[in-house]
């Protein structure tokens, strides 16, 4: 494979410390991949001496298949690929007796640490969810920062820090005693024993003879401080990173590792990939004009050999609402006139509340769309079983939607129940919802809990019957019956949590009112085209596989880093929402700018922003100030709409939901002509 000349020193680089700075789209795991072969081949090593960590399992996979492609299953075997947490599993599996345990220890998951420190803070938290999330919150960073019980009291100064390490000791304790590891122990663990066994640290620095780290500038403490005990003084490692992209310090990342290498390994090479290979000329020149604010241990500066490219598109909207219509219309235009694939495009935005509008709108359009870095509304449990109620009101013989609702919220109707149920339905060949009316039926069951399930079917039966005349009153009447807002309160992890799922619910009725009613372009629907319309789409989300599906993207400009699309919406681009509110308030411009500059680096071919004049935010009308990162961008390469006269945002809409009826038409007609 034809490296360039950064990519290939960057490989030939195997006598010392290394730091790859690969920008964007330079091709940092094609140089992994190679310096993995070049290291077998050319430098003696055996693969079961080499290790490549990565960050998620998605990673490691990717880059195991990678590497095989290059070297073949037979050249590539006992080749380590793996993540921290797993390489730190490993270590633990061979030195449990050093560390401490027993051989056969478990691992907690996070539903497992939730009922643990919730039982052990009762008598002082009293079951406040949101502190309990805080405590855990509070106890990983610890861990992260390699900091026990006792370092953590020492530390702690104000009462409820020294609370909080009070927990971290009762939980600590707890998980010793039963034998347990959690997941930030899975780092913990090892680096500890390797600082302090160095009989242990040869052995491991000898087994893992070098070493291979990417998305470095991810890397928190814990994590840098077992990769400087691994290589040892020898320091035969290749670390690739850019700080350009360290966009998670909420999870512990720490760009300054790329510092510390330096301070720590005098001899540390460093070899800067600049060359892009994905984006135009005009998009790099935005990119590097952002990222040029922020201040760098390293300086670097992207540059691309593909052409200028189309001048980056700057779309003011009136409201949110407006904004979704003009991305949506814009992509649908697009898309007829290019005839592009719906996966060439994808809408990034910077908080996953942004993404409800434009699933709505998608929605109406029926143009295909996923949703990643997080879950579209139709999948969202609390979405799940409003849908499944309305399955059963629609098709009563719908047994597994029964099964979804029969229990949410909770009643008096047991699994040895449903168990008799289903028998006796498979018996007499009939549904379970149409098997519990059976006058024999009290024959297997009795008492409160066959009481407790006539009363469910009776009145899902009158329900049904009123959806026939009235299905929106129907659909309302049946959220309140179940007091479904009091369940998810007391079902949610946290108040934040359950309000999220009510405003989701919220949003659903909102969705299905539009399609009974025909609002704006729809004609009216029937509740069983609603309930079908959902299942269909529920359907194509679970059963299509990535690589052949045809949808728009949407997602995080987070859930974006490292993917690549040819086309690309970024909206929101509003002081407040990017940069966040939160990060204004706490002077983290530079990671909002490395999110933007993200964002920016995603897109191959073209590149839109959009912004709102006003925006609706918890309830009030704000009208935001445009971001500040639009205007560090090179004017000469924006295309920013000329604003005409004052139009009202409802004539705006209906010019909007015209043009996209006017496309639609179109599109109906094209396809009558090719068939």
């Amino acid at each position: 494979m034809h490296l360039n000349p950064s990519q290939q020193k960057a490989v030939e680089c195997v006598t010392g410390p290394c730091l790859v700075l690969a920008g964007a789209g330079a091709g940092k795991t094609r140089v992994i991949t190679n310096k993995i072969a070049y290291l077998i081949r050319h430098c003696g090593y055996q693969p079961c001496h080499i290790a490549a960590v990565t960050f998620t399992n998605k990673a490691s996979r990717e880059m195991k298949a990678r590497v095989i492609h290059t070297l073949g299953q037979n050249e590539a075997r006992g080749l380590t690929v793996a993540t921290f947490h797993t390489l730190g599993l490993a270590i633990i599996q061979r030195e449990y007796k050093a560390i401490g345990i027993k051989e056969k220890f478990s691992l907690f998951d996070e539903e497992d640490q939730l009922a643990l420190l919730k039982e052990l803070t009762e008598p002082w938290l009293k079951g406040d969810k949101d502190l309990l999330n805080e405590v855990i919150s509070t106890i990983s960073k610890w861990k992260n920062d390699l900091f026990l019980p006792a370092q953590a009291e020492a530390a702690s100064h104000s009462e409820k820090d020294k609370l909080f390490a009070h927990f971290y000791r009762l939980y600590n304790n707890h998980l010793i005693a039963c034998n347990i590891l959690d997941f930030d122990d899975l780092i913990l663990r090892p680096t500890k024993l390797l600082q302090h066994d160095n009989t242990i640290r040869e052995f491991w620095q000898n087994q893992l003879r070098y070493l291979l780290v990417d998305e470095y500038q991810d890397t928190n403490t814990s994590q840098y401080e077992l990769i400087k005990l691994l290589v040892g003084l020898t320091g035969c490692f290749t670390v690739v990173g850019d700080e350009d992209q360290s966009i998670y310090s909420w999870r512990g990342a720490q760009p300054r590792n790329l510092a510390l290498l330096q301070k720590d390994f005098a001899s540390l090479m460093v070899i800067k990939l600049e060359q892009n290979y994905r984006s135009t000329e005009r998009i790099l020149n935005a990119a590097n004009a952002l990222i040029a604010n922020n201040s760098h241990i390293f300086e670097k500066k992207l540059f691309s050999k593909m052409d200028h490219g189309e001048p980056l598109k700057v779309i003011t909207a009136n409201n949110e609402i407006h904004e979704t219509e003009r991305v949506v219309g814009s992509l649908i235009t697009h898309q007829f006139l290019k005839k592009t694939s719906y996966s060439d495009y994808a809408i990034l935005y910077r908080n996953n509340y942004q993404s409800g509008l434009f699933e709505k709108m998608l929605i109406q359009n029926r143009i295909p769309y996923r949703i990643s870095g997080g879950k579209s509304l139709c999948s969202r449990p609390e979405i799940k079983v409003i849908l499944a109620y309305l399955r059963i009101l629609t098709n009563p013989d719908d047994d597994s939607a029964f099964l979804r609702v029969v229990n949410h919220p909770r009643r008096e109707i047991g699994t040895a129940l449903l168990a008799k149920l289903g028998a006796w339905a498979t018996h007499r060949e009939k549904s379970l919802f149409t098997a519990s009316f059976d006058l024999g039926l009290e024959q297997t069951l009795s008492g409160r809990g066959l009481k407790s399930l006539q009363q469910f079917t009776q009145w899902l039966k009158c329900l049904a019957h009123q959806a026939e005349q009235e299905p929106l009153i129907v659909v309302r009447k049946l959220i309140e019956d179940i007091d479904y807002n009091k369940w998810l309160y007391q079902s949610s992890r946290s108040i934040k949590a359950a309000e999220i799922r009510i405003k989701n619910v919220n949003t659903l009725y909102c969705w299905i009112t539009e399609m009974l009613t025909g609002t704006h372009l729809n004609e009216a629907m029937t509740l069983e085209q609603v309930v079908t319309h959902f299942t269909l789409r529920d359907m194509i989300e679970h059963h299509a596989s990535k690589e052949d599906l045809n949808q728009v993207q949407l997602m995080t400009l987070h859930a974006s880093k490292g993917l690549e699309f040819s086309y690309v919406f970024l909206v929101g681009m509003e002081e407040g929402i990017l940069p966040h509110q939160n990060s204004i308030a706490d002077n983290n411009i530079e990671e909002e700018r490395r999110l933007a500059y993200v964002g920016i680096t995603r897109s191959k071919k073209e590149l839109t922003f959009t912004l709102c004049r006003e925006r609706r935010q918890y309830g009030a009308l704000v009208k935001p100030e445009p971001s500040r990162f639009l205007r560090e961008l090179p004017q000469n390469d924006l295309h920013w709409e000329q604003v005409g006269k004052s139009v009202s945002a409802e004539d705006k809409m209906n010019h909007g939901l015209s043009h996209l009826a006017k496309l639609r038409a179109q599109l109906a007609k094209h396809a009558e002509l090719i068939e």
